[in-house]
């Protein structure tokens, strides 16, 4: 056996270690002839060669001249190493030559198990070893009492002894014996799960009766007890007002002025019954809302004629409406009528697209009317507030755009700006040549078969 593989707490001298094995020396031996130890084993090994040489230094050897070395084995003997189960856990440390006696008490020194169940184990881990863990101990389950082997009880019966007594898994504070815990989680339990006849939604049993107060298909009676048939809650109010014959309802004709209630079976009756009156009452609700549509459209109308003093007018179909006007003499278009403010003048554009008097058949003609208004009345008169026309040049390029425009403030000595009648039909004030023809196609005063006027009516002086 060559020498010592213990672990030395303080590393040895350097003649303590054999050369042949590298390893703090083992029954160390001097050769007296050159003063090289070995361990005796390791010498006796190497010289069963045929070779009786020093391995150090390869001078001859001889039998007689090797010796015990008593003093380097004290040495060794006496230096302080670890228990060679130290990475089991063992922390004993103390001289090689007690070793031995070390070991025939360390806890930490594996051993077979007793049961022959193919484990090894230490000394401090037999005890529970046979007590808890080797399979083939004999086990007696502490709630049936039958007897088992380790492997069994580990792997098949605990956990699954039907007399062993556990918590009921739904955690309602039940405990009971395994055997017994299927039925009770399935009919006993009032944490169990259970599914509301009427909705098909799953509850916990002890709530299911709370639920059931609020179950949008729990069946109720009518409360007009129109029907044995229950009908399931949230079916309730539509039944009651949509189908219900006992329901208290109201003439379909209410709007029209009937004031007739009855159970909704007895309707079909008072319709018959009731058709001329119900037609009388249409009639004089028709009329009502007619009246109403009409001064309706009066205020919309008014609204959508109220200005701030301007006033645009889009011509469409410019080229269709010059022709025409160039075969028929004096063709007048008149813009919609607009007031000048809220509650200011009355008026509207006359435009003759192919001139009238001094301007026919080379100018646009364009003129102003007054017209009867509503506030004609508590307005001042004659007419005095300035005026200005003005045609757009309607040029991509606003930098580039050339506007006409024409004003003149009202003489007030003129019949056109006199107070209105009614009846009265003028000519109004403007500009028969307002602009040439020629002048209207050299730009673009008319783009996509359209001309823009603009009538301005500075309402500086106006005074209501």
């Amino acid at each position: 056996m060559p020498g010592y593989s213990f672990t030395f707490v303080d590393k040895l001298r350097k003649r303590c270690y054999c050369p042949l094995c590298h390893l703090p020396m083992r029954d160390p031996v001097l050769v007296r002839t050159c003063g090289h130890r070995f361990c005796d084993v390791c010498l006796q090994e190497y010289l069963s060669g045929g070779i009786f040489h020093c391995p150090e230094d390869d001078k001859p050897l001889d039998y007689a001249k090797l010796y015990p070395d008593s003093e380097v084995h004290n040495e060794i003997m006496n230096s302080i190493i670890r228990c060679t189960y130290q990475k089991d856990g063992c922390r004993w440390i103390d001289k090689l030559q007690n070793l031995p006696n070390h070991l025939q008490a360390c806890r930490f020194d594996a051993i077979s198990c007793p049961n022959n169940c193919t484990a090894h184990l230490t000394k401090a881990n037999i005890d529970d070893h046979l007590e808890y863990l080797c399979p083939k101990r004999t086990v007696v389950c502490d709630f049936c009492q039958q007897e088992f082997s380790g492997q069994i009880m580990d792997e098949t019966h605990a956990g699954n002894c039907f007399k062993e007594v556990i918590w009921c898994e739904n955690k309602c504070g039940a405990k009971l014996e395994r055997r017994f815990l299927m039925n009770h989680m399935k009919n006993d339990c009032h944490k169990r799960t259970v599914t509301c006849q009427y909705c098909s939604k799953d509850f916990l049993q002890e709530t299911l009766q709370t639920h059931q107060y609020q179950c949008p298909r729990f069946p109720v009676t009518c409360p007009n007890r129109c029907d044995p048939a229950k009908i399931p809650r949230e079916d309730i109010e539509n039944h009651v007002h949509e189908s219900c014959p006992s329901a208290t309802i109201a003439c379909p004709f209410k709007d029209a002025g009937c004031r007739y209630k009855c159970p909704r079976y007895s309707l079909e009756l008072h319709m018959e019954e009731g058709v001329r009156k119900h037609l009388e009452l249409t009639c004089d609700l028709l009329k009502q809302q007619q009246a109403q549509i009409a001064q309706l459209c009066s205020t919309l109308q008014a609204i959508a004629q109220t200005t701030d003093g301007i006033f645009i007018w889009k011509i469409s179909n410019y080229k269709s409406k010059l022709n025409e006007a160039v075969h028929k003499s004096n063709k007048e278009l008149i813009s919609p009528p607009f007031y000048t403010s809220r509650f200011g003048y009355k008026a509207c554009l006359s435009v003759f697209l192919n001139g009238n008097g001094a301007g026919e058949g080379k100018y646009i003609s364009v003129y102003i009317k007054l017209l009867h208004g509503d506030y004609n009345n508590i307005l001042d008169w004659p007419f005095v507030l300035p005026v200005s026309f003005t045609l757009f040049d309607q040029n991509i390029d606003a930098t580039m755009r050339m506007n006409i425009s024409e004003s003149f403030i009202p003489d007030p000595a003129w019949k056109h700006f006199q107070k209105p009648c009614q009846s009265t039909e003028s000519l109004g004030f403007g500009y028969p040549k307002f602009v040439s023809h020629e002048i209207i196609r050299s730009r673009d005063y008319i783009k996509d078969d359209a001309l823009i006027l603009k009538v301005t009516i500075d309402n500086a002086q106006f005074t209501n």
